[in-house]
């Protein structure tokens, strides 16, 4: 990191920068394309919160988060779940902790909205994602999401 990285809305004027940030080509098997993640954030406003992280004036990750607001609580096996839905960090940006900020961050608005346990999911193989996140502290459920591995992390009470 050359400056202190921060979080910024998607607006009209950084939309198209957003959907041209792209991962290495070896991880784009793991990651949906900004594009595919804004769509689905305008399809379901309630509960997506995707956000870009800048270090000065580069664009160098996008992340979104997921606030669980359809559960069903007559359902034992159904809990209300918040976490991590993407994570995109550019090419040639890795290993700089902007991935580490995004996940930060995410903790921070899931504590901020009541909440004490953030979710992931993650592909399976070789330059996924897995060894990142049980580096941050996620733990492997044992569920699955469809072809995905579900992690969680409990947070800190304030």
């Amino acid at each position: 990191m050359t400056s202190q990285p921060r979080l910024e809305k998607v607006t009209p004027d950084n939309v198209l920068a957003a959907c041209r940030l792209k991962v290495a080509p070896e991880q784009e098997r793991f990651v949906s394309p900004v594009a595919r993640s804004l769509a689905e954030a305008y399809a379901d406003p309630e509960t997506a919160w995707p956000r870009l992280v800048y270090d000065g004036d580069r664009l160098v990750a996008f992340v979104m988060a997921f606030f669980d607001v359809r559960f069903d609580p007559e359902d034992p096996d159904d809990r209300p779940r918040s976490g991590l839905w993407r994570l995109a960090v550019a090419a040639g940006e890795q290993g700089r902790g902007y991935g580490r900020f995004a996940v930060d961050q995410v903790c921070e608005e899931i504590l901020r909205r009541g909440g004490r346990r953030v979710t992931v999911t993650w592909g399976e193989g070789e330059h996924g994602p897995e060894d990142f996140y049980l580096r941050l502290g996620f733990r492997k459920t044992g569920e699955m999401s469809e072809d995905q591995v579900v992690g969680e992390l409990d947070l800190p009470r304030r």
